[in-house]
């Protein structure tokens, strides 16, 4: 029987000719690392054609590893115990608390009481994406976009109701995603690879502290972020608004006037600790209380936060809403996204095959050898280029830990200053906007199951060329006036 012509089916078609492809145009690669370039090309087929869930397309990258040889199986899926896995559940318990008790939707009318928000589909979408921009400055950006995803979510459904409209919600959503990632990289807390960065760098005796990172990194944030919103703008400006139906909304549930319940002061409070706590260590790292950092960096850490503030909702009952039981039961726990948190799981234990197999070595030292170092602007360019590109199939920790110190070493070879290559390189390494597994906050936003990986693919391409044009530019300035 003939295959019908359809995404799927040319997926299971064109994933194994390229790989095949990939193993035969690489004979000059060690066998791993020519292997995981293969299977590395198969995933991604089956990522961008969804054949098969994307977290099981994740751990049959890593299955044809073991399979192959290439990975132990004791080792191959220790990435599912990963603290950002926790981190996942932790803050998916959260949002799911929220969603429960109603506290969501409370923010919601709060956002959408305000008459500035209400004058057009594009200011809700200011409103949302500001705040998913600010929080991940300091919080998460997995927590700040699984905390907002049923706001929004509610209220795309109320204002992009026709099914015209629904790939205007579609970009609301990406959206917010990518305003987490933006903003992420504005502070030294905000994204794992900011970290990774200042600690290759101090060891190379260039530090970097808390303001100095945001003086260098914000321009570039807000710069995108600007360039996020006129191009977003482009795509709310066609759906139709009707800003009756939101201040009917608004006004409806402001007449009822309901006090806040038990449940929502659970859920709050437990936030707001949450949110102190992962803040804490910035603050102090910020005020030079060095010890006081140490301390809480070590023992409240952001998963474990996460898993503690899950916990304590399990615990607390709230009045007798549950019927004497927690804020959270056995219930919620089913109901979170477990397809997600597979997703995310099997995308990093993938990252590490691209590390351990030394492809992701061999490929910065063939892109950054083959530059003159007379053409640094050139070099920063293909660096930044290279790393927004690998992260969209690989862990951005994972590529920040790798790339980094090759790069260090590069530029020493080339006796070029670190500096500013190094920061571009790092904040390139939280601008992937195409893939749901690329990010958390694409991953978490692709799991509501609105978002068409095909559409955030063609809104993610843009993006990542603007990100990489941007990144350059700033970079190309700062080196000009050092």
């Amino acid at each position: 029987m003939a295959l019908t012509p359809t995404r799927r089916n040319v997926g299971m078609v064109v994933a194994p000719l390229l790989a095949l492809l990939v193993w035969f145009i690489t004979p000059t690669l060690d066998y791993q690392a020519r292997l995981v370039a293969a299977i590395m090309s198969f995933c991604l087929v089956f990522w961008m054609t969804e054949v098969i869930p994307l977290s099981m397309t994740a751990f049959l990258g890593v299955l044809l590893a073991i399979l192959l040889g290439i990975a132990e199986v004791d080792t191959a899926f220790r990435n599912l115990g990963h603290p950002i896995i926790l981190l996942f559940i932790g803050s998916f318990l959260l949002a799911r608390s929220m969603t429960r008790h109603g506290l969501d939707k409370r923010i919601a009318l709060f956002i959408l009481s305000r008459s500035f928000f209400q004058q057009s589909l594009f200011r809700l979408f200011l409103g949302f994406s500001a705040i998913s921009f600010l929080l991940s400055m300091w919080v998460s950006n997995s927590v700040t976009v699984a905390m907002l995803l049923p706001l929004v979510l509610g209220v795309t459904q109320l204002v992009c109701q026709h099914e015209k409209e629904r790939s205007t919600a579609v970009y609301f959503l990406v959206g917010i995603a990518y305003s987490a990632s933006i903003g992420g990289i504005s502070t030294i807390i905000g994204s794992p690879p900011n970290l990774i960065g200042v600690n290759y760098l101090e060891q190379e005796g260039v530090r970097i502290d808390f303001l100095q990172w945001m003086y260098l990194a914000m321009p570039v944030s807000l710069s995108m972020y600007g360039f996020l919103l006129l191009y977003m703008r482009h795509f709310l400006g066609k759906s139709r608004y009707n800003r009756q139906v939101v201040k009917a909304y608004v006004a409806e549930h402001q007449r009822q006037g309901k006090k806040l319940r038990m449940g929502e002061q659970v859920t709050m409070g437990v936030f707001i600790l949450a949110v102190i706590l992962w803040l804490a260590p910035g603050v102090f790292n910020l005020l030079g209380m060095q010890e006081a950092y140490d301390f809480m960096s070590t023992y409240f850490a952001e998963s474990t936060v996460a898993v503690l503030a899950a916990l304590l909702l399990f615990l607390i009952p709230p009045g007798q809403e549950n019927g004497g039981k927690g804020t959270l039961t056995t219930e919620d726990l089913v109901k979170i996204d477990w397809d997600t948190i597979l997703l995310f799981g099997g995308g990093m234990a993938l990252g590490q095959l691209v590390v351990s197999s030394g492809l992701a070595d061999i490929i910065g030292k063939s892109i950054t050898t083959a530059i003159d170092p007379n053409q640094q602007l050139l070099l920063v360019l293909v660096l930044v280029f290279l790393v927004v590109m690998l992260t969209e199939v690989s862990s951005n920790t994972a590529i920040a830990i790798t790339f980094v110190p090759i790069i260090i070493g590069v530029l020493h070879g080339l006796q070029l200053p670190l500096l500013y290559p190094v920061l571009g390189v790092v904040i390139a390494c939280s601008m992937a906007f195409m893939l749901p597994v690329a990010t958390p906050p694409n991953a978490i936003v692709y799991g509501s199951k609105e978002v068409p990986i095909s559409q955030m693919i063609r809104a993610g391409a843009i993006l990542n060329v603007v990100a990489t044009i941007l990144i350059t530019a700033w970079m190309a300035l700062y080196m000009m006036g050092q």
